[in-house]
C-alpha cells in the first residue's frame, strides 16, 4: 500500500521493506494460501534459502548514537511525516486553531502525547504551575482553593478514555468529502489520564447535594472558556487531571490541570482548569449558545448535547492511500468508541453496507475509550466500498449518513457519528465518498 498525501509522503512501492518503514509498510501484507497450501509471496515479501547470507546494513558497521544524545526522547527521523496537521479551512488564526491527530499512522488505542489532537480558542495558555490554583465554590459548605501540590497529594486514579471534539467529522455533513481520515476524524484521541476524581474534591468542600444540579468549569486561557456539566456526571467519573500517558500534561492539553469528562464532547473537558462553581441551573455560556449547539432542520437549535454517541472509522485502508497488490491480503483496521460505555461489536462491509461481517476487537475493550478492530480482507482488484459499523453495550447502532440526515438535516456542524465510506477504485486509489 502506498500514498502520496503528506501524512505518508515518503511511502513508495519499493522492492524491500526498509527497517525504518512507515505504519502502512509495517502492516502485515501476509501471504495468501492457495487451496493446495502453496504460499504466494506478496509484493512485500521475498523467498530466502537457509544458509544464504543476509545483507549487512550500514547500522552494523558503526557505533550508534550516545545513550544521552536526546534529553527527551524523540521519534525516529524516518517518522517525521507522522505529525498533527492543521486544516486551512478551519484555522482562522494560529491562535484559534485545530490540529488533527494522524489516525492513519497510529497503532492500538493510545495516542502519543505529541500527536494528541489540539483545539485552542485563543492559543495555548502559559500557566505557572507554582502559582496556579483551582477554586471550588458555589453551593458548597467550605469553598477552597487547591494548589497543584495539594492536588498531587490527594487520592488519585488512572483511567483510559477518549476525547473527541463535538465538531469531529463536521465537514461531512455537507458532502465536503475531506480526503484523509486525519481530517475527517482526527479531532479524536485516547490516553491514560491520572488525577483526582472530582467527586473526591466535591466531598472535600461539602457539596450541597439537595440543591446542586450543575457545575461550571472555567479555564485560565484568554477565552476564559466555560462549560456547564450536570452534577450526576460530576459525581460519577469526571476527573481533575494533571497526568497524561505517564507524564504531566503537555501545554496544548491543559498543563498543569484540565477537567476530563469521559464520553462527553471535548470542549467540556476544560483545559487550564482554574475554577469550578456549583449551582442549581445551567449557565448558558457563550460556548453553549453561540457554539457547540445543534442546528436542527426546523431551524431550532438543540443545546447541551453532551454525549458522544457510538462511532467508528476504518483508518487503514483510508482516503488518499493506494492499494498496490491486487489479489493480496490487507488487514482492514480502525477505531470504535462510544460515550455511553463499551463497544460491543464492530461490523465491516466491503460492498457499501449490503453485507456485513464481524470484525475482531483488540483487548482491552474499555468503557468510554477507543477500541481497535481488525478484519482480514483479500482484495480481488475490483472496486470496493469499505465501511465499519459499531454497536455499543447499550444496543445503540451507528447510523448511516442518510439515516442521520433524515433526523438532523444538513446544516449542523456538531455530533456527526455516521458511518464513513472509503471507495477503493480498480486502480487501488482510496477516496472519501458518502453512501
Amino acid at each position: 500500500m502506498k500514498t502520496d498525501h503528506p501524512e505518508r509522503g515518503r511511502l513508495q512501492a519499493a522492492p524491500t521493506l526498509a527497517a525504518g518503514a512507515s505504519a502502512i509498510e509495517r502492516r502485515r501484507f501476509l501471504t495468501t494460501l492457495t487451496g493446495a497450501g502453496t504460499v504466494l509471496a506478496s509484493s512485500r515479501s521475498f523467498a530466502w534459502e537457509p544458509g544464504e547470507p543476509l545483507p549487512v546494513p550500514d547500522s552494523m558497521r558503526v557505533l550508534g548514537k550516545p545513550v544521552a544524545a536526546d534529553a527527551y526522547g524523540n521519534p525516529s527521523p524516518h517518522e517525521s511525516n507522522v505529525i498533527r496537521r492543521q486544516s486551512p479551512g478551519l484555522t482562522r488564526t494560529n491562535e484559534s486553531s485545530i490540529a488533527f491527530a494522524p489516525l492513519q499512522s497510529l497503532f492500538g488505542i493510545i495516542t502519543p502525547n505529541g500527536l494528541h489532537f489540539e483545539r485552542d480558542h485563543v492559543g495555548r495558555a502559559d500557566v505557572d504551575p507554582y502559582t496556579h490554583q483551582l477554586a471550588i465554590h458555589g453551593l458548597v459548605a467550605k469553598p477552597k482553593r487547591y494548589t497543584l501540590d495539594a492536588l498531587l497529594r490527594m487520592p488519585s486514579v488512572s483511567r483510559i478514555h477518549f476525547i473527541e471534539c463535538g465538531a469531529n467529522t463536521g465537514m461531512e455533513w455537507g458532502n465536503a468529502a475531506v480526503p484523509t481520515v486525519q481530517f475527517t476524524h482526527g479531532m479524536l484521541s485516547c490516553a491514560e489520564y491520572t488525577g483526582a476524581l472530582l467527586s473526591t474534591l466535591l466531598d472535600d468542600v461539602g457539596v450541597d447535594h439537595k440543591r446542586a444540579r450543575f457545575i461550571l468549569a472555567e479555564g485560565a486561557d484568554g477565552a476564559a472558556l466555560t462549560r456547564t456539566i450536570p452534577i450526576e456526571m460530576a459525581l460519577d467519573d469526571v476527573m481533575v487531571v494533571y497526568g497524561q500517558n505517564g507524564e504531566m500534561l503537555r501545554p496544548e492539553n491543559g498543563y498543569p490541570l484540565r477537567l476530563l469528562v469521559p464520553g462527553v464532547q471535548g470542549v467540556s473537558s476544560v483545559k487550564w482548569l482554574r475554577r469550578i462553581e456549583v449551582g442549581d441551573q445551567p449557565w448558558h455560556t457563550r460556548e453553549e449558545t453561540l457554539h457547540y449547539s445543534d442546528l436542527m432542520p426546523d431551524g431550532k437549535s438543540r443545546q447541551f448535547t453532551w454525549i458522544q454517541e457510538a462511532k467508528s472509522v476504518i483508518t487503514s485502508p483510508s482516503g488518499a492511500m493506494t492499494l498496490f497488490d491486487k489479489g493480496g491480503y490487507y488487514e482492514i483496521t480502525g477505531l470504535a468508541w462510544s460515550g455511553r460505555g463499551r463497544i460491543k461489536r464492530v461490523d465491516v462491509s466491503t460492498d457499501g453496507g449490503r453485507q456485513w461481517q464481524t470484525a475482531q476487537l483488540q483487548t482491552p475493550v474499555l468503557s468510554k475509550a477507543l477500541t481497535r478492530f481488525r478484519f482480514d480482507w483479500v482484495w480481488d482488484g475490483e472496486p470496493a466500498l469499505l465501511q465499519s459499523r459499531c454497536i455499543d453495550e447499550t444496543g445503540y447502532v451507528q447510523p448511516s449518513i442518510r439515516a442521520l440526515r433524515e433526523v438532523r438535516g444538513t446544516r449542523s456542524i456538531y455530533h456527526n457519528n455516521a458511518i464513513q465510506t472509503w471507495q477503493v477504485l480498480a486502480s487501488g486509489e482510496v477516496r472519501n465518498v458518502q453512501v
